[in-house]
């Protein structure tokens, strides 16, 4: 894994890498001097880390929140569906136009549970970025997205969206083909869907890109991610006209999960926070702290008729990290269509 650090975290990896020095000397045994001093130095070294690496992150900006969002070791959509998920089955292709790798959806099972997922999905170098459009989908994408929307409603599955992308795609390819189109009749269809849906911001939640699959019955963020109508970069070009500055655009926006918090009435505080000892990247606990926060939503807020799913919707202004509701493991009870397609068959009603 990559050493990228940003400017504000180069202080903390300094130090980690001075203590990685000591360690290695300690395991190989070359460390000149007394062998209890050294082990008595890698303990005061990690302290220190400890101490400077939750001073750095309880005061961090929006602008740095920002940043942090894009950290290229933070988990993508996919090392999440590795880590969480079983039986993963990708579906590909809006049976329309193409396959947009930026949009990565398909069956899984969460818990022995049967649902599907969808999210976003950025690269990790840059041939995988131009492949994955840098996690900005197309029409196709929505349309796929849409597709398996529509495929979990049929076979009564739950819709997990995972929201990591700076926006849809802006390409002239993407609006010669109704990018506007696609996202509202997303926006349409996910609200009125009849199965249980949780979307999750794990990075990015940036503009009508994130929003076309974050129409749901709960949502969550992670601590260090962001969610707004627009990127700060965007909003800098058209307020300021001067895209340099985002840092003042971000501080305006107020697009962290805390400023939701803060946001005022109807919204809860419950958390789907990062783990506390590598909280810029956290490749391995990011995961789990999720699932943790997903499953901590009542019992009793897991079913529902099928009815009550869309009608839900709108009344659930809840925090954008409250994991209150996460549909994923009781589907509610869809009616027998196999009754009714006998009767429509025999020419009743």
């Amino acid at each position: 894994m990559s050493t990228f650090a940003l400017e504000f975290e180069k202080p903390l990896l300094e130090l980690e890498q001075k203590l990685a020095e000591l360690k290695r000397h300690a395991a190989t045994g070359t460390a000149s001097g007394d062998a209890d001093a050294l082990d008595g130095e890698i303990r005061r070294l990690e302290r220190r880390c400890t101490k400077l690496q939750q001073e750095i992150f309880a005061e961090l900006t929006r602008w740095q929140v920002v940043q942090l969002s894009r950290h290229p070791n933070r988990p993508y959509m996919l090392d999440y569906v590795q880590r969480l998920f079983t039986d993963w089955v990708e579906l590909h292709g809006d049976r329309s136009f193409a396959d947009d790798q930026a949009l990565v959806g398909g069956l899984a099972r969460f818990d022995g549970e049967p649902v599907l997922l969808l999210g976003q999905q950025k690269g990790r170098s840059t041939k995988e970025n131009l492949l994955r459009s840098f996690g900005m989908p197309r029409p196709e994408g929505y349309r796929k997205a849409l597709r398996l929307m529509k495929l979990a409603e049929r076979f009564d599955r739950p819709v997990i969206a995972l929201i990591d992308t700076p926006g849809a795609y802006p390409g002239i390819d993407a609006e010669e083909r109704g990018q506007a189109e696609a996202i509202a009749v997303c926006l349409e269809q996910m609200a009125a869907l009849q199965v249980p849906s949780i979307s999750v911001v794990i990075g990015e939640g940036g503009s009508g890109g994130a929003l076309a699959i974050g129409v749901c019955n709960r949502l969550l963020m992670l601590q260090y991610s962001w969610y707004s109508v627009i990127s700060p970069e965007s909003c800098a070009a058209i307020l300021y006209r001067d895209s340099s500055k985002g840092q003042k655009a971000a501080e305006a926006l107020k697009l962290t999960a805390r400023d939701a918090y803060e946001l005022g009435r109807g919204v809860r505080r419950r958390r789907a926070p990062r783990p506390g000892r590598d909280r810029r990247k956290a490749p391995r606990g990011a995961p789990p702290a999720l699932a943790r926060a997903a499953r901590a939503r009542p019992r009793s807020d897991r079913r529902g008729s099928v009815p009550e799913v869309p009608q839900a919707r709108p009344h659930h202004r809840a925090h954008p990290t409250d994991a209150g509701l996460a549909p994923l493991v009781e589907a509610p009870e869809a009616p027998d269509r196999r009754e009714s397609r006998c009767r429509n068959s025999r020419g009743g009603r």
